[in-house]
């Protein structure tokens, strides 16, 4: 079990991953077989495709782009990267649903955890991008020691998930359905939180070994680094398959000028929509207010 810093006085019962200050957005792949991967997003994870072109595809639900494909990509020279896209679903049942469909598709599931937080399962695209399909357990069900939020990586009682699958075709994944969090392999945990909690600001709130989970607003993790498979990597380069960019979408106006402001400091860009930035292990991310 693993303690999480509770840096929030805001209660926890008002929080969601959406709620705070800058959450997750669109996530950007390059691709090498778009079609392919196309007809996995859709079929497969259940999203909706939203817009394609000869040279892209955007996918996602409720008219909002989760998962943006672009073709045109050179082979990894870096184990950096994404460990995994993590998409939350708006209930329990909804994650029995999409288990059921996805024993019906026959799809490869790599793993699934009960982290008292949260219930998660896990698998990977045709090119090897991780994802993670998963639901928040309600915040006042969130355990806590002295204040503190604990998680765990237990084992997810799939038999007892499946059976509470509703009947009914499958039709894609639920409205209210959103991108939670991102999890990236880097070079350095320490040089991950250097980057993204003393530079741009959110908040650590856990250490795994050789891992660690930041956020905002109180959240469990809207942004998570580990060097599992890429310790001492050097930096991507751009074009390579895999992630290209994710969003970080400002709540407000004045979240949005601080953000910025961070950025710029740091040697990021300004975009006619938004600003873009790239970790020390060269993965990108574009900030936006919406």
């Amino acid at each position: 079990m693993v303690t999480v810093a509770d840096n929030t006085s805001t209660p926890p019962a008002a929080l969601e991953a959406r709620d705070a200050p800058f959450c997750i957005g669109a996530v950007t792949l390059r691709v090498l077989d778009l079609a392919g991967l196309t007809t996995f997003y859709r079929d497969g994870i259940g999203l909706a495709v939203i817009e394609q072109g000869a040279a892209f595809a955007t996918l996602g639900v409720d008219g909002e782009v989760l998962v943006r494909l672009e073709q045109g990509a050179t082979r990894p020279t870096s184990p950096a990267g994404l460990f995994h896209l993590a998409i939350l679903l708006p209930s329990r049942s909804a994650l029995a649903d999409w288990l059921a469909h996805a024993t019906a598709m026959q799809l490869p599931l790599e793993g699934a955890s009960d982290h008292l937080v949260s219930e998660a399962i896990y698998l990977s695209d045709p090119e090897g991008n991780g994802i993670e399909i998963y639901r928040d357990r309600p915040r006042a069900e969130w355990p806590r020691r002295a204040g503190a939020i604990q998680m765990a990586t237990d084992r997810l009682d799939l038999r007892a998930l499946l059976g509470e699958a509703r009947p009914g075709r499958f039709s894609g994944l639920a409205s209210g359905t959103r991108m939670g969090h991102v999890h990236l392999r880097v070079g350095d945990t320490a040089a991950t939180e250097r980057f993204y909690g003393d530079m741009l600001g959110f908040e650590l709130m856990v250490r795994y070994p050789g891992a660690s989970f930041l956020a905002s607003g109180g959240y469990h993790h809207h942004i998570a680094g580990n060097v599992w498979q890429s310790r001492s990597a050097g930096p991507r380069q751009t074009g390579e398959a895999g992630l290209d960019h994710f969003e970080i979408i400002a709540r407000d106006p004045m979240s949005f000028d601080a953000m910025r402001a961070r950025m710029l400091a740091g040697g990021g860009t300004d975009l006619a929509s938004g600003v873009s930035i790239a970790d020390p292990w060269g993965n990108r991310l574009v900030l936006t207010l919406r």
